[in-house]
């Protein structure tokens, strides 16, 4: 919360918040799930622009009636189904299921590991929402994927952390102890790179005239 109030008071831009209760799978318990909906309720009373979220059932078919929760208590919010969407059954009928609970958005990578080796199901994807709501790719997205995706499709939504990692100021390192998540470097420290998000937002608005008439 507190980081979210320090981004909304510096930042002017549209804020749509990732709330997730826990790392793994998207098959979540009632008392998670209830945790995303009070977050969503506390984020939208602090002046979130949106929300980004996403529930599968068992099967790997969209929760929908939760995502419909959400779209109610977001009411005019933004709604963007994540990448839960990568792990579903079936792309196609998702995305239906997805506009017919009132997304806006569906952030993916086409079902692979990136958003470049996804681009044929992502331009798919685009075809078939014609407008319904928008397709944003994501998953290993830079300046030169998006000038790659610029070039060969209508995608005009993009995902991009422009993370780095920056080596810690500690210089007494406890060795053999991990405080996080096995294989990240307890003094790994990792910053978005503001020169990659501003070549990304350059190369946008060079092609804005295209992207209008899309």
């Amino acid at each position: 919360v507190s980081q979210f109030k320090q981004i909304r008071k510096f930042c002017d831009v549209p804020i749509n918040v990732l709330v997730r209760p826990r790392y793994g799978d998207f098959l979540y318990t009632e008392a998670e799930f209830l945790m995303v909906l009070e977050d969503v309720e506390l984020l939208r009373n602090l002046g979130a622009d949106g929300v980004v979220v996403g529930f599968l059932k068992p099967d790997g078919t969209l929760d929908l009636e939760r995502l419909k929760a959400i779209r109610e208590k977001t009411r005019k919010g933004h709604l963007t189904l994540h990448r839960a969407f990568d792990l579903c059954l079936d792309p196609y009928q998702a995305l239906e299921e997805a506009i017919k609970a009132g997304t806006d958005t569906i952030l993916t990578s086409g079902q692979q590991q990136s958003a470049w080796k996804g681009r044929e199901l992502l331009a798919e994807l685009s075809k078939q929402a014609a407008g319904r709501l928008d397709i944003m790719a994501g998953g290993g997205v830079d300046p030169e994927v998006i000038a790659g995706f610029l070039k060969e499709s209508s995608l005009h939504c993009f995902h991009m952390s422009g993370k780095m990692i920056l080596n810690s100021a500690m210089t007494y390192r406890k060795a053999g102890v991990s405080m996080g998540v096995p294989g990240l470097g307890e003094y790994d420290i990792y910053f978005t790179n503001k020169e990659r998000i501003r070549q990304a937002k350059e190369l946008l608005e060079s092609n804005k005239n295209i992207l209008q008439n899309l």
